[in-house]
């Protein structure tokens, strides 16, 4: 199986009750997700959250730490996918789909119903109204010397 990171960033409207999705396009059929994607080679988690958010909704976003870490087997595809949801604000940029042949909508949906998209099992029902996060830690570049 190949290990993907993929990150996400939760991103609530100014009234703290609805939740910034994305309308994907699938192969049969459309699935909504938070915006995100892979973790691109030599990309740092947070440089990926960032850059997909713009990517996908024309948004630019501050990253505000980790909202939670999941993981999935896609047996289908052989993929092992780790998923970083980091908690954010935007802070500018203009909502547009740049990419509509992966993107067919962005929406603002009840964070009731948005909570069903966003990779948290049953038993965390109501975890996305708890605003915690803990931080991320970016240690750059380390050099090990011998």
């Amino acid at each position: 199986m190949k290990r993907v990171d993929v990150t996400y960033v939760l991103l609530f409207d100014e009234s703290g009750e609805n939740v910034l999705m994305v309308k994907n396009k699938g192969e049969k059929s459309f699935y909504y997700t938070l915006p995100g994607g892979a973790v691109e080679q030599g990309e740092t988690l947070e440089e990926a959250a960032i850059r997909e958010v713009k990517e996908e909704t024309g948004l630019d976003v501050e990253i505000h730490g980790v909202f939670s870490v999941g993981e999935a087997f896609f047996e289908e595809k052989g993929h092992h996918a780790i998923f970083f949801t980091f908690s954010g604000k935007i802070i500018g940029g203009e909502m547009n789909i740049s990419m509509p042949e992966e993107i067919e909508e962005i929406i603002w949906m009840d964070s009731q119903k948005a909570e069903k998209y966003i990779h948290i099992t049953s038993e965390s029902k109501g975890m996305i109204y708890s605003k915690t996060t803990v931080p991320y830690l970016l240690r750059k570049r380390v050099i090990q010397n011998s």
